[in-house]
C-alpha cells in the first residue's frame, strides 16, 4: 500500500498505542487527582490491539510505541508486546514503550526479551520532595526500575516535563544525574494538555530558558535537527540532550506520528479536537480494507498542528487518556 501522507506532505512512520488509560501516578500536568477511568469493556482487547497495529504496519508505519496511562498496569502486556513484535515480518522496525518505571523492575528482562527495543522513562526530578510534589508518588521504585532496565541491557531515554514553580530548579541537577549514568535525557516544555483551564502560558519554561540555565555550568553545542520532535544538543562535547519545545518552537512541519487511544480512537495530532473511532467501527464488523481507507482519509485531513493554532485544545480527553 502507498504510505500514509497528509495534505501538508508529511509521511507518517510512527504510531503510539495506548494500552490503558489507568495510571498509578497522579502527575499534576497529566491528570486530575481523582480521575474517572474508562470502563474496561471499552478498552481494546489484546486481539484488537494486534489487529489495528497490523493494519497500520501494512499502511507504512514502521515504529510503534506502547503507552498509557501506565502500560505496566495492563495484565496482558507481555502478550501484547509479543503480538506486535511478530509484525516485524510485515515491516515493523522498532517497538518502544513509555513508562513511569515504578513497576518495571521485576519485568524488565522479560520485556526486553519479548521485543521492546527501547524505553522512555518519565522522570521529572531527582529530588525526592520535588518528585513527590509533581507525581504524588515516591521516587525510589522509579530509580529501581531504571536500574533494572540498565541491568537488562535496555536502551533508555529519560523524559522530563518542566513547569515553572515546580521543577525548573531541577533542570541542571537532573541533567547531571543523567550524565553521570550516560542515560540520554529530553526536556519537554509544559504543554496545554491537562485539565481545562489549568494550563497557563507563564508556567512554561521555554527551551531558551532551560539552555541558559544549563550553559551557566556546562558547554552546550547545537546539533542539526531531524524529524525527531526534540531539538538535539551536545553537552560538554559528549552527552546527548534533547528539548521538545512544542510551545516556543513547534516541530509540526516534520511531524511523522499518529496516536491511538486505549479505546481505539485515532488522533492524527496530539492537539486534535476530534478523533476517528476505529475501535468502535472495528467492533461493528467493518472490513480491514474499509478501515484502512478511513485511516488514510483521517491522516490526509490532518491539519498543520499546534503551530497553526497554539493554546489549549477543547476536548474531554486529558493526557492520560490520550496516551503519553
Amino acid at each position: 500500500m502507498s504510505p500514509l501522507i497528509d495534505r501538508h506532505g508529511r509521511t507518517k512512520r510512527k504510531l503510539r498505542i495506548s494500552l490503558t488509560d489507568r495510571c498509578n501516578f497522579r502527575c499534576t500536568y497529566c491528570m486530575p487527582e481523582h480521575p474517572d477511568w474508562l470502563p474496561r469493556s471499552t478498552l481494546l482487547a489484546r486481539e484488537e490491539v494486534a489487529r489495528l497495529a497490523g493494519l497500520f504496519v501494512d499502511s507504512g508505519i514502521d515504529q510503534i510505541r506502547l503507552t498509557g496511562g501506565e502500560p505496566l498496569l495492563r495484565r496482558d502486556l507481555l502478550e501484547c508486546v509479543r503480538d506486535i513484535n511478530a509484525l516485524r515480518e510485515r515491516g515493523l522496525r522498532r517497538l518502544s514503550m513509555t513508562t513511569n518505571a515504578s513497576r518495571i523492575a521485576p519485568r524488565a528482562a522479560e520485556l526486553v526479551a519479548a521485543g521492546i527495543d527501547d524505553f522512555n522513562v518519565s522522570l521529572d526530578a531527582v529530588d525526592p520532595h520535588t518528585f513527590r510534589r509533581l507525581t504524588r508518588r515516591e521516587i525510589a521504585p522509579v530509580l529501581d526500575g531504571i536500574a533494572a532496565l540498565v541491568d537488562a541491557g535496555a536502551r533508555i531515554k529519560l523524559n522530563a516535563v518542566v513547569i515553572r514553580g515546580d521543577n525548573e530548579k531541577d533542570v541542571v541537577p537532573l541533567l547531571e544525574w543523567a550524565m553521570a549514568r550516560d542515560i540520554p535525557l529530553r526536556y519537554i516544555e509544559y504543554m496545554p494538555l491537562d485539565a481545562p483551564g489549568q494550563w497557563k502560558r507563564d508556567a512554561v519554561v521555554s527551551e531558551a530558558e532551560m539552555l541558559a540555565a544549563i550553559r551557566a555550568t556546562h558547554r552546550v553545542d547545537d546539533l542539526p535537527r531531524g524529524n525527531d520532535p526534540s531539538t538535539p544538543y551536545l553537552v560538554d562535547g559528549r552527552y546527548s540532550l534533547g528539548v521538545i519545545s512544542t510551545v516556543s518552537n513547534p516541530f509540526c512541519s516534520t511531524c511523522d506520528r499518529l496516536r491511538l487511544t486505549a479505546t481505539g480512537e485515532l488522533f492524527t495530532c496530539l492537539f486534535s479536537p476530534l478523533g476517528t473511532p476505529l475501535g468502535t467501527r472495528m467492533r461493528e464488523g467493518i472490513a480491514d480494507d474499509v478501515l484502512a481507507e478511513q485511516v488514510r482519509r483521517a491522516v490526509w485531513l490532518k491539519d498543520a498542528g499546534y503551530a497553526s493554532r497554539p493554546g489549549p485544545v477543547d476536548r474531554p480527553l486529558t493526557m492520560h487518556a490520550m496516551g503519553g
